[in-house]
């Protein structure tokens, strides 16, 4: 699952190839970093790759391995993050949102309920709905393997 924890930048979703742009450029200075090519740089040129992988990975680090859109957003304060919905509902995604009595459900596709400035709340429901998926994410695989399975059996008899 992929996340944002700080601030939503504008176009993640709207201009994502720029975004994986950004994102390759992440995934090239950490290698850098790891395959040693820091230490044929001068001290202020790695400081300088590193203030800059640091600053990145704070922002791209929670979607450094999507590849595709996601098929689905959740997003705990819809006013706060105001962008992030008006860039789901351009791309036709579907927006699951804790919505207060402080946000305009409008533009959200599956409203919950709930207070989104408390911390026990924004926790207690999102653990919920993370198991739901990791829940519905085992479902679909074992039904693949059951397919799978019978399709095997079918095939033989042809």
């Amino acid at each position: 699952m992929f996340y944002v924890t700080n601030r939503w930048l504008g176009g993640t979703l709207t201009n994502f190839s720029t975004i994986k742009k950004s994102i390759k450029h992440l995934k090239n200075l950490e290698k850098m970093s790891m395959d040693g090519t820091y230490e044929k740089l001068t001290k202020k040129e790695v400081l300088r790759l590193e203030r800059r992988r640091e600053k990145m990975e704070e922002v791209l680090g929670g979607f450094k391995e999507m590849n595709v859109l996601p098929g689905a957003l959740y997003v705990v304060d819809p006013k706060k993050e105001a962008i992030a919905v008006s860039e789901a509902n351009k791309l036709g995604i579907p927006v699951f949102a804790m919505i207060d009595t402080n946000c305009d459900p409008d533009p959200i596709d599956f409203l919950i309920p709930a207070n989104d400035d408390a911390f026990k709340s924004i926790g207690l429901i999102t653990h919920a709905f993370v198991d739901a998926i990791l829940e519905g994410l085992s479902e679909a695989e074992r039904i693949t393997e059951v397919e799978e399975e019978q399709k095997a059996v079918v095939e033989p008899q042809s």
